[in-house]
């Protein structure tokens, strides 16, 4: 299939003139006289490359490139322009141009760039699939996110992995808790051993006992052999207790002695077992409060929080969601053997605007839903708000379309939605950055960072607290 190559250029001749010599070297060009018409293409269709002049009506090539990367991070954009300056040059390249031509310019040395910058976007797709081949291989999942909450959590996974310290993690339904869990063992030097995953709410308490510690033969009705528990499975290597807050009081203290000393026994046994593992606990409930109200032990909780990792829910870093989109896509692919490209801008929108009760899992599900409705390359939002009203999301996604007093427009690019969660938090904190931060789920700098990329004045919040 011909690489598709995305042309803006206002100049009519010269745009027919390149769009010529592109078909002519087997490419399959598109074009466009403006950087809106540009997007606006984009938005509906995937494209390989985008080159842009610079000067244009409207929006410049400059800031053109900017948006590109926002609704299609992996196509690659050459600038070109007739006024070879080299800030121009530089200004390209940092908002994430792939090369820059000055006019007049050899159509020869275009196409040997335009070929290199096609290849690398074969390479990185390949990148891509070896990573996740070598992550399943060597069992170490990929931690996807650059909000700096989850830069947060990937600098404590590899901080407390090779330590082999009692670590709890916790957050909401659907973050990515046992991702993490895997994480750490994988990276720990118990990597080689065996990791044991167990579900506390999903056994009985009457059957609970016996699955982690064990029981001997003749312990119990029914117990007509001798069994060892999942505590006594993982030696040499890691344990997961998973919903943690589940766990009976009257198990506790037990869970507590294996804790502390390394050593359990078995139900209806007398000998004293060492084990030699490392004990991670995953809990979606607020184990303070639990002990507060007197149904988790304090010392049990106090000796499983030596380490904590904390998961932001996907709300409060939606800023990962491009991100995760395509991690997930290219899972898809090879799940349901599509060639899904993307999401639409207004389809990006839609899940920009959603609350994401349940959280990465509730995404992917969502994703897999809309791929499975969709024929084409792109998802669009209507196949999102489908897979929304079949999983019970459907208020969310009415409220979605409704207010122009609470929801940005789809049809604004992700840019604009940025600016707008922005503009809605300043104006909720009444000005005051850190609160507005806090409210987004991003750091201080972090958010005078996007104020300065958008142009924001935030004196104008002041005293508009809501």
């Amino acid at each position: 299939m011909a690489e598709k190559i995305l042309v803006i250029e206002d100049d009519e001749v010269f745009r027919a003139m390149l769009a010529e010599a592109l078909s002519s070297k087997g490419f399959a060009p598109a074009c466009a006289g403006s950087v809106e018409e540009g997007l606006a293409r984009l938005a509906r269709e995937p494209f390989d490359l985008v080159l842009t002049d610079v000067m244009l009506p409207g929006k410049s090539g400059i800031e053109a490139v900017s948006l590109i990367k926002e609704l299609s991070p992996q196509t690659d954009v050459i600038v070109m322009t007739g006024y070879s300056t080299r800030e121009k040059a530089l200004e390209a390249v940092r908002r994430g141009a792939y090369d820059f031509f000055s006019k007049p310019f050899s159509l020869t040395e275009l196409e040997i760039v335009i070929r290199r910058a096609l290849e690398r976007r074969g390479l990185r797709a390949e990148l891509a699939v070896l990573r996740s081949t070598l992550a399943t291989a060597t069992g170490v999942p990929a931690i996807v996110g650059q909000s700096e909450g989850m830069r947060r959590v990937v600098e404590m996974i590899h901080r407390v992995a090779g330590l082999d310290t009692t670590v709890l993690v916790t957050g909401e339904s659907g973050t990515g808790k046992e991702v993490v869990s895997d994480a750490i063992h994988a990276l720990s030097r118990r990597a080689t051993g065996p990791f044991i995953k167990v579900n506390c709410a999903a056994i009985p308490e009457n059957l609970l006992e016996s699955e982690l510690f064990g029981h001997e033969r003749g312990a119990f009705t029914g117990a007509l052999a001798l069994k060892k528990g999942k505590f006594e499975l993982a030696q040499g290597g890691s344990i997961l207790l998973d919903e943690l807050g589940d766990m009976p009081l009257f198990l506790q203290p037990k869970l507590l002695r294996a804790v502390e000393q390394k050593r359990i026994e078995r139900v209806g046994g007398q000998k004293p077992i060492d084990i030699d593992i490392r004990i991670i606990a995953a809990t979606n409930q607020d184990l303070p409060r639990l002990v507060e109200e007197k149904q988790f032990r304090a010392d049990l909780y106090y000796r499983l929080s030596v380490a904590v990792i904390h998961i932001p829910p996907l709300r409060e870093r939606k800023e990962d969601l491009p991100l995760l989109v395509e991690h997930f896509l290219s899972r898809i692919n090879v799940k349901l053997g599509v060639d899904l490209r993307g999401v639409s801008r207004e389809a990006m929108g839609l899940l920009f605007e959603h609350d994401w009760p349940g959280n990465v899992r509730q995404l992917a599900n969502v994703l897999e839903r809309a791929a499975i409705m969709s024929s084409g390359e792109v998802l669009d939002a209507a196949q999102f708000r489908e897979a929304f009203q079949a999983r019970g999301g459907g208020a969310a996604v009415a409220d979605a379309d409704a207010g122009a007093d609470h929801v940005v427009s789809l049809r604004q690019t992700l840019s604009d939605v940025e600016r707008s969660m922005i503009e809605k938090a300043l104006t909720r904190a009444g000005g005051v950055q850190k609160e507005a931060a806090a409210l987004l789920g991003i750091g201080p700098k972090n958010l005078w960072n996007k104020i300065q990329k958008h142009g924001i004045d935030p004196a104008r919040f002041c005293g508009q607290r809501t």
